[in-house]
C-alpha cells in the first residue's frame, strides 16, 4: 500500500465571494491578478492553503488581507477540483463566500498578489481569470437559495434598518420585486426581528428601525417567506 507521505499531492487553495451592498446593488469584490497566471485579469481574492492552517482560518486571512474585516459572515460553498482549472498545476479549491454589511468600513486593497481591489455589480463583471466565473455564479445561487428559507440577508444591512430597506436589500439580491404588503406581514409574522424605539429621517413621514433578533429562529417553515 502507498503512504501518504509518498502520495501525489495536489496543491490546495481557497477563492472567496465576498458580497455587499453599494449604491443599491449587490457587488462583489475582485483583485486584480498581479502574476501570471492571469496577470492583469481580474479574480476572486485567494490563495494557497499552509500545511498547518484550518480552511476557514486561510479564508478569513484573505478576507482580512483585501478588506481589512476580521469578522463577517462566512460559509463554506463548494469544492472545485478539475484537473485543467489551473495552469500552474493541478489545484483544488475550496471556495467560500462571504457577507459584509453595506455600512461596514471596508479597505479595498490588493494583497501580496495583486496589484489592486475593487468592488463589482454582479451583473458587470470583467472578464474573469480561472474557473472564477462559475465559482461566482454559484455563489450568487446559493446566496438567494438561502434567502428563501433563512435570515442569511441581514447579514447585509446595518445593525438597524427600517423596513423598506430591508425589503430593497432582498429585491436586490433575489432580482425581482416584492408586494410591499405581504413582505411586511410575512417579516413581522416571522418574528426574527423587532423594533427598536429610534426612527429614520427621510423623505415623508420618519420610518421606524429595526433590528434583526440574535435570540430568533433563523430557518424559517416556509420555503419562500418573501414571495
Amino acid at each position: 500500500m502507498m503512504s501518504a507521505s509518498s502520495h501525489p499531492r495536489p496543491a490546495l487553495t481557497v477563492d472567496v465571494v465576498i458580497f455587499t451592498l453599494k449604491s443599491s446593488r449587490l457587488q462583489v469584490l475582485l483583485i486584480q491578478r498581479a502574476r501570471q497566471p492571469f496577470a492583469g485579469d481580474w479574480a476572486l481574492p485567494g490563495g494557497f492553503v499552509s500545511m498547518e492552517e484550518p480552511l476557514e482560518e486561510a479564508a478569513m486571512r484573505e478576507l482580512l488581507e483585501e478588506t481589512g474585516i476580521r469578522e463577517a459572515y462566512l460559509e463554506q460553498l463548494y469544492t472545485y477540483g478539475d484537473p485543467d482549472r489551473d495552469p500552474r498545476g493541478r489545484v483544488v479549491s475550496v471556495a467560500y463566500y462571504a457577507l459584509i454589511p453595506s455600512d461596514a468600513q471596508v479597505r479595498s486593497q490588493g494583497g501580496s498578489d495583486a496589484s489592486q481591489a475593487r468592488w463589482f455589480p454582479i451583473d458587470e463583471l470583467p472578464k474573469l481569470a480561472f474557473d472564477h466565473n462559475d465559482i461566482i455564479a454559484y455563489g450568487l445561487r446559493r446566496l438567494r437559495y438561502k434567502l428563501e428559507y433563512s435570515a442569511v440577508g441581514f447579514q447585509l444591512l446595518p445593525e438597524d434598518f427600517t423596513l423598506g430597506e430591508l425589503q430593497r436589500t432582498y429585491e436586490i439580491i433575489l432580482g425581482e420585486k416584492l408586494d410591499k404588503r405581504n413582505f411586511r406581514r410575512r417579516i413581522l409574522q416571522a418574528g426574527i426581528i423587532e423594533p427598536t424605539h429610534r426612527f429614520k429621517s427621510g423623505e415623508g413621514r420618519p420610518a421606524r428601525l429595526y433590528r434583526y433578533r440574535p435570540d430568533a429562529v433563523a430557518e424559517v417553515k416556509a420555503r419562500r417567506l418573501f414571495p
